[in-house]
């Protein structure tokens, strides 16, 4: 494993990694949890340049399961023989960033969060809350949407006030050359980016054996899921057991290991026959 290494990224080419299947959310990240007020402080710092943590990312040619979908944008795979940059710390905050300044919609079991409804306060010193969560209070020409500000039309943002405009150009200029601090690992095998992982999120919960399991069974090559595996497994078991009216408990560790024993010999079993055939 080669020394961390320090960068910088702006951005757009943060979001752009994320486009193009550069940048990953490895699946044993925990499930995005911010709400909405927390994502709008966090933007409030980068607009104000406050500085708002470094994300770990670990660069490697390993595949694992990732995340393939953030707020209805499907997230491509990385073209083949390029590196993977998976996101060990710093997951909460760049699914922040990436629904708010998009304005995607995450759906939650409770409730929907709809990202696109975040304003900038053009109306705001710097000592105030400069992103707004409501609005009803504003006048129209005194507030814009968070994606408009960066994607809106010319007509639409030239139909603002002057002093407004001026506000708008000077935040999306200090969203777009906001630099990023990020931290590179490269070199490393699967076992020490678990353990980084672990470390890093010492006030959440560790990774199950089974996650890690599944970290490193995953293989896109070959189709092979061990999670999705043992989830069709489970539903299986628990339709014979319901028709038997025994107990239909399966989640505990000890039976995730032994079925997922199971499941690993019949993928080397496969294997064996598919090199057999070559």
């Amino acid at each position: 494993m080669n020394l961390p290494e320090p960068q910088s990224v702006t951005f757009p080419s943060l979001f752009d990694q994320i486009r193009n299947g550069t940048i990953k959310i490895p699946q044993f990240q925990r499930d995005f949890v911010w709400t909405k007020a927390m994502s709008a402080r966090l933007l409030d710092s980068v607009i104000k340049g406050y500085p708002i943590g470094t994300f770990i990312l670990w660069s490697t040619q390993e595949r694992l399961r990732s995340i393939r979908n953030l707020g209805g944008i499907d997230l491509p795979d990385t073209p083949p023989g390029n590196a993977v940059k998976y996101v060990l710390d710093g997951q909460q905050r760049l699914t922040s960033l990436f629904v708010t300044l998009n304005g995607l919609k995450i759906y939650r079991e409770e409730h929907d969060d709809d990202y696109s409804q975040m304003w900038l306060d053009l109306d705001a010193t710097e000592e105030d809350d400069l992103v707004l969560l409501d609005v009803r209070e504003k006048s129209e020409a005194s507030f814009i949407q968070l994606q408009d500000l960066l994607h809106g039309e010319f007509d639409y943002l030239a139909s603002f006030p002057k002093a407004a405009q001026q506000r708008i150009k000077l935040y999306k200029n200090r969203i777009e050359s906001y630099q990023f601090s990020a931290v590179q690992i490269t070199d490393a095998p699967i076992d020490v980016a678990t353990e980084i992982f672990t470390r890093l999120n010492v006030g959440g919960k560790p990774l199950t054996p089974f996650e890690i399991m599944v970290a490193k069974t995953y293989d896109p090559v070959a189709g092979f899921d061990l999670a999705e595996r043992f989830q069709v497994l489970i539903e299986e078991l628990q339709k014979i057991a319901r028709t038997r009216g025994i107990d239909e408990t399966y989640g505990s560790f000890s039976n995730r290991r032994h079925l997922s024993g199971a499941i690993l010999r019949q993928k080397k079993v496969l294997q064996k026959k598919s090199r057999a055939t070559e």
